[in-house]
C-alpha cells in the first residue's frame, strides 16, 4: 500500500508541475509576444528535464541505499558464486553506459535548447567510422558477456565430479518429489504406468532390486551436505514445472518425458545462513519458476544443508520406499481372506 501511495504522490506532483507549466505559458502568452512565450517555454522544459534526471539518479541510489535488504544473501554454493560475479560485471558495464549516455542525453537537452541566438538546424549526415564504433564496441562487449555466461552454464550443465552425491526430484501439481538411491548408490527403474498417488508416488518397478532400499521424501525437503558436490536429476510427472534454487542460484526447467540435470557445491550451512541473514527461521528454498497452474503458489520445497555427521545421522533414520511400514493399509477383503486361511 505504501508503494501504491508514493506512485501515487508522484504522479500528482508530475500533474502539478505540469499544469503549472501550463499556466505559465498562458499568463506568458498574455504579457508577451510569441517568440518571448517560446524562449521561456524552453528554458522551464529545459530545466524540468534536467530536474528529472537528478530526481532520477537520487531514486537510484535511494532504493540501492534503502532497499539492499530485500536481494538475496551472499551465494550458498560455489558455482553461484562465478553467477555473482557475472551479474555484478553485466550491471557495471550497462551502468556505466546508462550513466554516460543519459547524462549526455539530457545535458544536451538544457544546454542546446532553441533560443533567440541558437536555432535548431536539420541536416543529413552519415560518418561511416563513427557507425562503425558505435556498432562493433557494443557488439564485442555483448559477446564476451555471453561467452561469460555460456562458460558458467556449460559449468553447471556438465559432466559432475565422480564423488557427487546424486539426488533425484520430480515435479507434479503441486510438489516436489525427492529421492535419494540408498546404500547401493543406484536409483531402480520408474516407469510412468506404474505411477499411484496412493502406493507408488514415482512408478518405481519394486521388482527391480535396486529399488529396494530408495528412499522417497515426498514432502519436498531435500538434504544436501555442505562442501561435497550434488547432481540433480531432474523430472516432471505431469506439467512443466522449474528447479528454482535461488540462495544456490541455480534452476533448471523439469519437463515431462525429458530428464534434465544440473550440480553444484553447497558452501553455508542451513544453520550458518541463519546467522548470516540473522533470521532464525530462515530456510533454503526450492521454487517452481515456472507456472505450472492454479496451485502454482504453493509449490514450494526447502533445502537443509548439514554437515556429513549431520546427513548421515538423517539418512540412516530413514526407511526405504518399499518398506513394510510404508506399504499401503490391506485393503478389508484381503483381510477377511487372511482371517479365513488363518481359521482353516
Amino acid at each position: 500500500m505504501s508503494i501504491f501511495i508514493t506512485v501515487a504522490i508522484i504522479f500528482l506532483v508530475l500533474m502539478i508541475v505540469y499544469q503549472i507549466a501550463q499556466a505559465s505559458e498562458y499568463a506568458a502568452s498574455l504579457r508577451s509576444s510569441e517568440s518571448e512565450r517560446q524562449k521561456k517555454t524552453n528554458v522551464v522544459m529545459a530545466s524540468l528535464l534536467v530536474a528529472f534526471f537528478l530526481c532520477g539518479l537520487y531514486g537510484i541510489w535511494y532504493c540501492h541505499t534503502n532497499l539492499k535488504d530485500l536481494l538475496l544473501p551472499i551465494s550458498a554454493s560455489k558455482q553461484g558464486e562465478s553467477y555473482d560475479m557475472m551479474f555484478v560485471v553485466t550491471l557495471a558495464v550497462t551502468g556505466i553506459v546508462f550513466l554516460i549516455t543519459h547524462t549526455l542525453l539530457f545535458w544536451f537537452a538544457f544546454k542546446y535548447k532553441s533560443t533567440e541566438s541558437h536555432k535548431s538546424s536539420y541536416f543529413l549526415a552519415h560518418n561511416n567510422k563513427l557507425e562503425l564504433i558505435w556498432t562493433t564496441v557494443p557488439a564485442i562487449v555483448m559477446a564476451v558477456l555471453v561467452v561469460i555466461g555460456l562458460r558458467n552454464w556449460g559449468v553447471m550443465t556438465g559432466a559432475a565430479p565422480a564423488e557427487s552425491e546424486v539426488v533425484e526430484i520430480v515435479g507434479k501439481q503441486f510438489n516436489w518429489i525427492v529421492r535419494y538411491s540408498g546404500k547401493d548408490k543406484v536409483f531402480g527403474k520408474r516407469d510412468y504406468r506404474n505411477i499411484n498417488d496412493a502406493t507408488n508416488v514415482l512408478g518405481m518397478d519394486d521388482k527391480d532390486p535396486a529399488s529396494a532400499d530408495d528412499i522417497v521424501a515426498q514432502n519436498g525437503e531435500m538434504h544436501l551436505v555442505v562442501g561435497k558436490p550434488v547432481k540433480l536429476i531432474i523430472g516432471s510427472r505431469d506439467v512443466i514445472h522449474d528447479v528454482g534454487l535461488p540462495h544456490f542460484r541455480m534452476k533448471m526447467d523439469a519437463v515431462p518425458g525429458i530428464t534434465t540435470t544440473m550440480w553444484f557445491t553447497p558452501t553455508v550451512t542451513t544453520a550458518e545462513m541463519k546467522k548470516i541473514t540473522k533470521n532464525p527461521n530462515f530456510v533454503y528454498e526450492i521454487s517452481c519458476d515456472q507456472m505450472c497452474g492454479k496451485g502454482h503458489y504453493s509449490m514450494r520445497g526447502t533445502i537443509i544443508v548439514e554437515t556429513q555427521e549431520e546427513y548421515n545421522k538423517w539418512f540412516a533414520a530413514q526407511a526405504p520406499y518399499f518398506a513394510p511400514q510404508n506399504a499401503a493399509p490391506a485393503t478389508d477383503t484381503t483381510k477377511k481372506a487372511e482371517a479365513t486361511v488363518a481359521v482353516k
